[in-house]
């Protein structure tokens, strides 16, 4: 240990940025998913080359590094299973240039989502990526989790913004690709291939980044349901009448109930669902849509369609949005939060069978998210000191996943696998499909040293909601 430690003030010259107490260890232990693991060491570079010169010693001596970013991950991605170097990038936002003419952000590591569609709002344009955590998360994060958010029903999710980056490999080597060029087809894509690979392949210090010309104007609307799985049937619809809204989001009663009991936004209570409806580009073009989604909701059932009539009430109806998961904690402490995502055309069965799996394993099921893309989110709240309430709640959970699959989707839109979802993988992939991906791992990490323990399962590992 004390060899590796000075080894390490050897990569990092400033020694404050090397923390072994053991406060700054708990710190750096846990995300906001499940599980607790201390490192031995937390690192915080503030350029590629100390990255590079930690990598480098890390795998001459087989100890495994954990990038991570803010810790936001739901899916247990940072956590340092296996002990090792925890890799901090948050400190490291030194670079946030925007090229306006080529309509490009170039950004460090630990730059945080809102602060880059912040710096291309002065130019016109929008970085549209814009995940729950946004003002927290840091980019890194957000590629190596490949985030999404509820603007990627229209506009797509991280990956496809990211043109170019430079990545530092396993064994410590510096490698760039891709580049500012929207067309590049010159070998394999290594960069799509970094991107959701949750740092197991490779630690990202600099991203090019796509940027989009701001919409020329917004409109919200909100519909009412008396039944979420009218709400849905009315999503399917919407999106099938060729009209794709920035944002098609769901809460239900219970979501909406927590909202208001949290902090009052005027939400009505007694419904079934709600979706939200943000639609934008020309002004013209607005006018006609809305009046087609009225229709389209009224005719699958919508008790009522309103439309904001300010920005101030649009922006109250997507801070609504956004306090459902610290609304809901306060009814019970523990969280669990999915994000398994199905075919569109199956979003109103799957809202038929959380019904289903909240009366069968009596559970307190919490349904909102990105309805319009099929990512849900639904949430559990429970109390993990209640022993027998959190094995009700693992098998609710398992049978979610299972369902999700069954009906053509996946297991996770934008969490990532990390530990959390791990034991799944071969359900949806298959063993040659997860042995394929064994197999790009062992040839980019030999050592295994970045983020080991992570996507594939360990042998006989269960899917288990525990910290212990």
């Amino acid at each position: 240990m004390e060899q590796i430690q000075q080894l390490l003030y050897q990569c990092i010259r400033d020694e404050a940025r090397i923390l072994t107490e053991k406060a700054d260890l708990v710190s750096y232990s846990y995300d906001a998913s499940f599980g607790s693991y201390m490192p031995e060491f937390v690192v915080q570079p503030l350029s590629t080359e100390e990255v590079a010169s930690v990598i480098k010693l890390a795998n001459n001596h087989k100890i495994p590094v954990y990038p991570r970013g803010q810790g936001t991950s739901l899916s247990g991605g940072p956590l340092p299973v296996r002990g090792g170097i925890v890799l901090d990038l948050s400190q490291w936002t030194s670079k946030l240039e925007i090229d306006a003419e080529n309509m490009l952000a170039i950004v460090s590591p630990g730059v945080t989502a809102q602060a880059i569609n912040n710096a291309a709002l002065l130019h016109g344009l929008i970085y549209p990526p814009d995940p729950s955590s946004m003002n927290i998360a840091t980019i890194g994060g957000n590629l190596a989790e490949n985030s999404g958010g509820p603007k990627g029903l229209k506009y797509g999710v991280t990956k496809d913004y990211v043109i170019g980056l430079e990545v530092v490999t396993p064994e410590g080597d510096v490698i760039r690709t891709g580049g500012k060029t929207m067309k590049n087809v010159t070998g394999y894509d290594l960069t799509k291939l970094i991107v959701g690979s949750e740092g197991t392949l490779g630690v990202i210090t600099e991203a090019i980044l796509r940027l989009y010309p701001k919409p020329q104007a917004t409109e919200t609307l909100m519909a009412q349901f008396d039944d979420i799985v009218d709400a849905g049937r009315a999503i399917s619809n919407i999106l099938s009448a060729g009209i794709i809204p920035a944002k098609l989001e769901i809460m239900d009663r219970a979501s909406v109930e927590a909202v208001e009991a949290y902090r009052p936004s005027g939400l009505p209570t007694n419904i079934d669902a709600l979706i939200l409806i943000e639609l934008d580009g020309h002004p013209e073009a607005i006018k006609d849509e809305i009046k087609r989604v009225n229709d389209v909701c009224l005719k699958d059932n919508a008790r009522a369609v309103q439309i904001a009539q300010t920005k101030e009430e649009a922006a109250q109806l997507w801070q609504a949005r956004k306090l459902v998961s610290p609304a809901i904690v306060r009814l019970k402490p523990t969280k669990i939060s999915e994000d398994a995502t199905v075919p569109r055309s199956k979003i109103p069965e799957m809202f038929q069978r959380l019904k289903e799996i909240r009366e069968k394993y009596n559970v307190d099921l919490v349904v909102f998210g990105h309805a319009g893309d099929g990512n849900l989110h639904p949430n559990i709240i429970a109390d993990e000191r209640d022993a027998e309430e959190m094995r009700r709640v693992e098998k609710a959970v398992e049978e979610i996943f299972r369902t999700a699959i069954e009906l053509g989707g996946t297991l996770s839109g934008e969490h990532g696998i990390g530990t959390l979802k791990a034991p799944f993988m071969e359900m949806e992939l298959g063993a040659v499909g997860v042995d394929m991906m064994k197999r790009i791992k062992q040839a980019w990490d030999p050592n295994d040293i970045l983020n080991p323990g992570k996507i594939f399962p360990e042998p006989n590992q269960r899917f288990v909601l525990t910290n212990d």
